[in-house]
C-alpha cells in the first residue's frame, strides 16, 4: 500500500515554502523554494551550495547517521574533488552516486528539490540567516499546528462527531430518501446534507475548501479545529431532530447557522483562544 503523502505549505517573508512527509516523522522541505529567495534561477543556486566542501561534509555526516545504504567510498570521492574550480554537483548527482535519502527531486506541479528538514534549514542558513529565521518561525507554527491536531482531545472529539454521522445519516436514511431513489440519487442526496453542515459552521461546500486548499489531504472536516469538532458533533445530532420534523433544508440551514455561531461563541468565551471563529454570512441552500 502507497504511502499518504501529507503537504503543508511555510510562509516565509511573502514566499510561499513547501513541505511534505510521508511517515509523519521526517519532512522534507523545497531547496528549489528557498533558493528563490535568492534567485530566479533557483536550481543553480543549489549546485553552487552543493559543490561546497563544507556543505558536502555535512551531507555526508548526515547520511552516515541516518542512511545505513550510504556508499562512503564514493562520498570520499567527492569530497577529495570539493572545492577545485572545475567541480559540479546538483542534486541528481549526489542521489545517484552515494544513494542518498535526505534530499530528493520531485516532478509534476509540485516538483523540485527537496531535503529533510535538517539539511534543508541548513541551506536556509547558507542562504540568509534572516530568512531561515522567518521559515523556522512558521514551521514551528505548523508543527504546533500538528500536534495539536494529534492530540488526543482532537482524536476524541472526531470520533465523536462520526458517532453523531451516523445518527445523521440514519435520520436522512429513514425521512429523506425514497425507495425507487439509485445508488447515485442517493449519494448525491447525503452529500447535500454533509454540506449543509459544512455551509452552517464553516461557510463554504466541502469541494469550495478543496478548491481553496488543494496542498491538503483529507477534507474539510479533518482540517476542523477542536471546537469546531464539537460544535459539529451538536449540529449533526439537531439536524437529525430538524429531519425528522419534516423542516426543509432551508430552514434548516437557518437554525443550524444559529446553532453553530452561538455555540462557536460560548466556546470562544471558555478559554479557546487558538480556535477559529465561524465567517460571517454565506450562501442559503435551497
Amino acid at each position: 500500500m502507497a504511502k499518504k503523502v501529507v503537504k503543508e505549505t511555510i510562509h516565509a517573508k511573502g514566499f510561499a515554502i513547501s513541505i511534505y512527509t510521508m511517515d509523519f516523522e521526517n519532512e522534507f522541505i523545497s531547496l528549489t523554494d528557498i533558493a528563490k529567495y535568492k534567485s530566479r534561477t533557483p536550481n543553480d543556486v543549489i549546485k553552487n551550495w552543493m559543490r561546497s566542501r563544507e556543505t558536502l561534509e555535512f551531507l555526508g555526516l548526515w547520511e552516515t547517521l541516518h542512511n545505513p545504504d550510504f556508499k562512503p567510498v564514493e562520498f570520499d570521492g567527492f569530497r577529495k574533488e570539493a572545492g577545485l574550480h572545475a567541480f559540479t554537483m546538483s542534486p541528481s548527482k549526489w542521489i545517484e552516486n552515494v544513494n542518498a535519502i535526505g534530499i530528493t527531486t520531485k516532478a509534476g506541479r509540485y516538483g523540485g528539490t527537496y531535503a529533510h528538514s535538517d539539511i534543508a534549514l541548513e541551506f536556509a542558513s547558507w542562504i540568509s540567516a534572516e530568512f531561515k529565521l522567518y521559515i523556522v518561525k512558521d514551521y514551528q507554527r505548523i508543527k504546533h499546528d500538528e500536534n495539536s491536531r494529534l492530540s488526543l482531545n482532537w482524536n476524541l472529539n472526531r470520533e465523536v462527531a462520526k458517532l453523531n454521522y451516523r445518527i445523521h445519516t440514519d435520520a436522512i436514511k429513514e425521512n429523506l430518501i425514497p425507495p425507487d431513489l439509485t445508488p447515485e440519487q442517493i449519494a448525491y442526496k447525503y452529500a447535500n446534507e454533509a454540506d449543509l453542515l459544512n455551509m452552517a459552521l464553516f461557510g463554504k461546500t466541502a469541494k469550495q475548501w478543496r478548491e481553496e486548499n488543494p496542498e491538503k489531504t483529507g477534507n474539510i472536516r479533518d482540517d476542523a479545529k477542536l471546537n469546531q469538532l464539537l460544535v459539529l458533533a451538536n449540529m449533526e445530532s439537531y439536524n437529525a431532530i430538524l429531519i425528522e420534523q419534516g423542516k426543509p433544508m432551508s430552514e434548516r440551514l437557518v437554525l443550524l447557522r444559529e446553532l453553530a455561531l452561538r455555540q462557536m461563541n460560548t466556546l470562544s468565551r471558555i478559554g479557546t483562544n487558538d480556535l477559529s471563529l465561524l465567517p460571517d454570512g454565506g450562501p442559503v441552500i435551497e
